[in-house]
């Protein structure tokens, strides 16, 4: 009997787990693991398989089965971190925003980065004007395409990427006319850095939304970056604190606190409030990792934390990797051949919903792989000749984000979202990751309902194609559809902060059925 329960014992720890992991050009990596096996082990194995050497900008996300989003912590046991049924499903993504990417030491790292921004630009995250908008996308056109062509790039062509949530005919054109005009001669390294250059000079680069609420109960953005933290809220940057004037971060339940010392010994206490403690101690670990990676000199300075005041109560925490300036030390002593770089080919983003893809190239030399698979929506022109990875889209703007009711409509194809110029709108406009799917979709169609402008540009021309009473309640009934709990009473909707019904309405996607990793 002991023997049988022993062997029983020892089959269980020897157990094998599959597990895949999303890369950042949409591909995928799939392996198999021990039940112990730890988070360093897994981490290893990909930044082999993608012949990486300065991986400590880079980590492992997963959602758990609370739809809380976390870090893989390396010194931990990835089967007990998870907390799901296998197979588990991951993402590889940059944890740490390089203080300046262009400065990487090699090719690889930077093209990382570089799609981890591209991403970033088209979920909503890095925001811009119009004209540093139309910038980005040509150098990302450049890097994919090559030199303007006039036999193989008709009339509107950069109309059939999509670079961003929101896009407007004038962006388009301005976007061909930069790639035709400015950018000939430059190969795909150049361009991305050049387009590396660029991003890191933008307010929100490096920004990994966190929403929150102010004690005043007004809905805010809470991110760590490079070079400090900051609060995104209404149409602005309404605080940016250094590192090295941030003396702790604490969390008790859902509440945030931020301690702060400045100049003449001036202290202060930001306080915010998480939606679920499990999100504030998210918001509260990502914290003391990052000021832990940008702050420090070395990592042999690094203390275990507590949450709360007193040592022994709350939750203790320790970021274990390297600090920034090792690492860039380190960067620099590698001596090495580049590694050739297989750029991916067309590959479809997994948050937009109307999207086409051809032959999958691997963005890097790897052994195993399985496609991803996504369905293609009625009215879409393909690129299937195309070797480009920025999603493709639909020649109609309003047939990619709103469903087909509107589609009778002589002048939907005119009403799209555009980039502010001026200023922009955290708010209403930072998609806090995971993107759930069709979320755009949905607070776009929201937004038209209750009357509000897709952007802040677009009130300009909101008059003229404002949807009539029978319209705004045809669009009512199709939301209704799409999100049955929309209009259930505020006390109804466990799970929701409450707030404005446009905050409501993002709280209510990202606690959907569906929490893609993105």
């Amino acid at each position: 009997m002991l023997s049988r329960l022993m062997s029983g014992s020892s089959r269980n720890l020897e157990r094998e787990y599959s597990c895949t992991v999303r890369l950042l050009d949409d591909s995928e990596y799939t392996c198999t693991i021990q039940r112990d096996a730890k988070g360093q082990y897994l981490f290893d194995l990909l930044c082999h398989h993608l012949n990486l050497l300065e991986k400590d900008y880079f980590g492992i996300r997963f959602v758990d089965p609370d739809k809380q989003r976390h870090w893989l912590e390396f010194t931990k046991s990835v089967v007990k971190q998870l907390r799901s049924q296998p197979p588990f499903t991951m993402c590889f993504r940059v944890k740490f925003y390089p203080a300046d990417p262009a400065a990487l030491r090699e090719e690889i790292t930077r093209y990382l980065v570089f799609l981890q921004i591209k991403r970033d630009l088209y979920h909503g995250r890095l925001l811009c004007k119009t004209s540093d908008a139309a910038l980005l996308a040509a150098y990302i056109l450049q890097a994919e395409i090559g030199d303007y062509d006039p036999g193989k790039h008709p009339e509107g062509y950069s109309s059939k990427f999509q670079f961003f949530p929101k896009h407007s005919e004038k962006l388009e054109k301005k976007i061909a006319e930069i790639h035709k005009t400015e950018l000939s001669g430059q190969t795909p390294a150049t361009s991305e850095l050049n387009f590396l250059r660029k991003a890191q000079t933008l307010e929100t680069y490096g920004v990994d939304p966190h929403p929150c609420k102010d004690v005043s109960g007004n809905a805010a953005f809470l991110a760590f970056t490079p070079f400090g933290f900051v609060v995104l809220q209404g149409n602005k940057r309404v605080h940016f604190i250094k590192w090295n004037e941030v003396t702790k971060l604490k969390f008790e339940g859902k509440t945030f606190y931020l301690y702060v010392s400045q100049k003449e010994e001036k202290k202060i206490v930001l306080t915010y409030f998480a939606p679920t403690p499990e999100a504030c101690k998210h918001l509260w670990k990502c914290g003391i990792e990052n000021q832990a990676f940008y702050k420090l000199e070395k990592s042999s300075q690094v203390r275990t934390v507590s949450s709360s005041n007193l040592f022994f109560k709350g939750s203790r925490f320790r970021y274990s990797g390297r600090v920034a300036k090792e690492v860039m030390e380190s960067s620099a002593k590698i001596k090495r051949e580049p590694p050739e770089i297989h750029r991916a080919g067309m590959v479809p983003s997994r948050s937009c919903p109307s999207i086409t893809h051809g032959p999958r190239l691997s963005s890097v030399p790897r052994t195993r792989r399985r496609a991803v698979h996504i369905s293609i929506m009625e009215g879409l022109e393909s690129l299937r000749d195309s070797a480009h990875s920025t999603p493709v889209r639909s020649t109609s703007h309003s047939d990619t984000f709103l469903p087909h009711v509107r589609s009778g409509r002589a002048d939907s194809s005119e009403r799209v979202a555009v980039i502010a110029d001026e200023a922009y709108s955290p708010a209403d406009s930072v998609l806090p990751t995971p993107v759930a799917e069709h979320s755009l979709e949905l607070m776009l169609l929201s937004r038209q309902i209750n009357g509000a402008p897709c952007s802040i540009e677009e009130e300009k021309e909101s008059e003229a194609t404002t949807p009539t009473a029978a319209e705004v309640e045809a669009l009512g009934g199709e939301l209704k559809a799409l999100c049955p709990g929309h209009n259930r009473p505020e006390a109804e909707q466990s799970g929701h902060l409450k707030g404005p019904p446009k905050q409501q309405q993002q709280q209510q996607q990202q606690g959907g059925k569906s929490v893609p990793l993105d």
